[in-house]
């Protein structure tokens, strides 16, 4: 069975002409999104892969309807795989049905590790010169908005740990996290241990 999945991001835009070509190649049902590419709780695209079987194809007008990034596409893929559920694109000319469909699929497999590598070591060079330039000697007591910017984009990959990107910049894990979690421009909150006021008892 062929199942259709067509995705615009917002609602003024229109679903036609990827519904009509869905429809012209084959497809039993389409499903629809009027969502962001980078969203992961689309429910067209929930439904249609509750309806996906061993051995059916989930087809799409285009990649990009389907995800933003190559990761994104190679993992989503990756799990149709180990489903036994095929995937095609009808304006890419892919379908994992075929022996060239799943080679292209390879590929695309290595190169998403490569980019993950080259922004993992462009990161991590950014980093060093930001930790370069700002510290004037001494540990570092926080983090320059460049050195945190830097820090989600590493934190956004999961095979990444907190431990590790404050090791690269030279601050505890906890300094890390409270400048992760203050909002941009508010100053570091000092506490003060309340004073202890002692009363007179009657008869002391």
């Amino acid at each position: 069975m062929l199942i259709g999945y067509a995705r615009v991001s917002t609602a003024e835009q229109r679903l036609d002409l990827q519904v009509d070509a869905l429809v012209r190649a084959g497809c039993e049902r389409v499903f629809s999104d009027h969502a962001s590419g980078g969203r992961g709780d689309r429910a067209g695209l929930a439904d249609a892969l509750s309806h996906l079987r061993a051995g059916d194809t989930l087809v799409v007008w285009k990649l990009d309807r389907l995800g933003r990034t190559v990761r994104q596409l190679v993992g989503f893929t990756a799990e149709l795989r180990a489903k036994e559920i095929n995937f095609a694109s009808l304006t890419d000319g892919i379908d994992t049905g075929t022996a060239a469909g799943r080679f292209f699929f390879h590929v695309m497999a290595a190169m998403a590790e490569m980019e993950r590598d080259l922004v993992l070591e462009r990161t991590l060079a950014g980093l060093a010169a930001a930790k370069a330039r700002g510290r004037l000697g001494g540990r570092p007591t926080k983090l320059t908005a460049q050195q945190v910017s830097h820090a989600k984009l590493l934190l956004a990959d999961p095979e990444v740990s907190g431990a590790e990107v404050a090791r690269t910049l030279g601050v505890a894990r906890s300094t890390l996290y409270r400048s992760l979690e203050r909002p941009k421009g508010l100053p570091k909150k000092r506490y003060r241990r309340p004073s202890r006021i002692l009363e007179a008892r009657p008869g002391s």
